[in-house]
């Protein structure tokens, strides 16, 4: 075509905004070719935006056009090019006002929701948006974190994480989360909203409580079972853990409890602890991108410091048996690492690291937990009680620790790239 043929000299309207939606079989060179065509009528592209679903292309591509160009000529010119490659599009014109107020827009907040479930159906889907509108956001953007499910697969083998990006800022935050509570409790699934900003991928430091979160176990309670009183100790743990007792009083009691209890026990109950779901390969991947873990525990650590050779931890931190002549004495060595000093060495380590407070991760289960919690940048309460869910901004019931990486913004697809060569 020549040059002349892609002006028109009866045109004098402001400058026209397009928006090209092309559908079709996904292939190599599709916009390419449709970029080189746009290149000739000195096209400027505002925005776009690409999904491939089940290798079909979705494509849209915002431009602004001269007020002189042939549009007859150029949309005759992308259709062709586009139907010899087995797609199609759609040409609407925009007007400059509804341009205006879409841009506005863009400087608007943004919260990232993440929906975690073993299989995502369309019910968590439509449930999960009408919240969200309700409250003000607007999603414009969906990503699907976790791989493609196998559909021979039990629904205990998955894992589906799908992320949604919306715009707006909710009139009350606080209800938007009890709003997306309720979804959780009626349809088994997690659902997490983080205001977006630089630090949701840019965490440092991911910190851990040990029982009941990086193992499947409380550790005192295995212990107590050694000694014959675990059904004694387990309701004191419980209690403790979801919050109806003081901590440090339910320690103390727990520990008298041990007294007389042979050391020689410890390696065994270690070698036995049961890992939770998805734990090796969080750290794994951890590991590999170079993040700083830590355990801050009101366990022992003994059994923090087996878990720091298996798991490749950076920092533990957790209370020290008191024995004397091969036997627990009932009490530990120093100060009780309770929710308090949990808390403490969180900004100790934060400071060490030389990191915001806000590039810090913190995982627990129980009640001691939440004043880290309630310090992270991310503070999730993973399985935890009803107490510790309801006061954390975070939790993951459904899905194993690994489910964490999700939230951080990690997908899959870029989960597998560490295992390329």
């Amino acid at each position: 075509m020549h040059a002349s043929n892609r002006t028109s000299t009866t045109d004098t309207s402001p400058s026209r905004i397009m928006m090209l939606s092309i559908v079709g079989v996904d292939q190599p060179g599709i916009t390419s070719t449709v970029a080189d065509i746009l290149s000739q009528y000195s096209a400027s592209v505002l925005d776009i935006g690409q999904a491939v679903i089940h290798s079909y292309l979705n494509l849209g591509m915002l431009i602004s056009l001269a007020p002189s160009t042939n549009l007859d000529a150029l949309k005759n010119e992308i259709s062709v090019a586009l139907h010899a490659l087995d797609n199609r599009v759609v040409f609407e014109s925009i007007p400059l006002k509804s341009y205006t107020q879409w841009a506005a827009q863009q400087d608007k907040p943004r919260h990232i929701v993440t929906l975690l479930a073993r299989q995502v159906n369309a019910t968590h889907i439509a449930a999960l948006m009408q919240v969200a509108f309700a409250h003000g956001l607007n999603v414009d953007y969906i990503k699907r974190l976790s791989g493609p499910i196998g559909l021979a697969a039990t629904s205990r083998q998955t894992k589906s994480s799908i992320e949604f990006s919306a715009q707006g800022r909710p009139g009350d935050i606080a209800a938007l989360r009890r709003a997306f509570m309720a979804l959780t409790a009626e349809h088994d699934i997690d659902i997490a909203v983080q205001e977006e900003s630089i630090f949701r991928r840019n965490r440092r430091l991911v910190c851990f409580d040990m029982d009941s979160t990086l193992i499947e176990t409380e550790v005192i309670n295995e212990l107590a079972l050694e000694a014959g009183v675990g059904e004694q100790v387990a309701a004191i743990t419980e209690a403790a853990m979801s919050g109806e007792i003081d901590f440090n009083q339910s320690f103390s009691q727990r520990m008298a409890l041990l007294k007389g209890l042979d050391a020689s026990v410890l390696a065994a109950v270690a070698a036995r602890l049961p890992l939770t779901e998805g734990v090796e390969h969080l750290f794994k991947v951890l590991n590999h991108l170079g993040y700083k873990t830590a355990i801050l525990s009101g366990g022992f650590d003994y059994f923090a410091r087996y878990l720091q050779a298996k798991l490749g931890i950076n920092y533990i931190y957790a209370n020290t048996l008191d024995i004397e002549q091969g036997q627990l004495t009932g009490k530990v060595v120093g100060n009780v690492v309770n929710g308090e000093r949990k808390a403490a060495l969180l900004q100790e380590l934060a400071a060490r690291e030389k990191i915001s407070l806000q590039q810090v991760v913190a995982v627990g289960d129980g009640a001691n937990d939440l004043p880290m919690l309630s310090l992270a940048g991310l503070g999730i309460a993973f399985r935890a009680k009803p107490l510790v869910k309801t006061s954390a901004e975070q939790s993951i019931s459904q899905l194993g620790l690994d489910a964490i990486l999700y939230l951080m913004g990690l997908s899959d697809r870029d989960m597998a790239c560490l295992n390329s060569p």
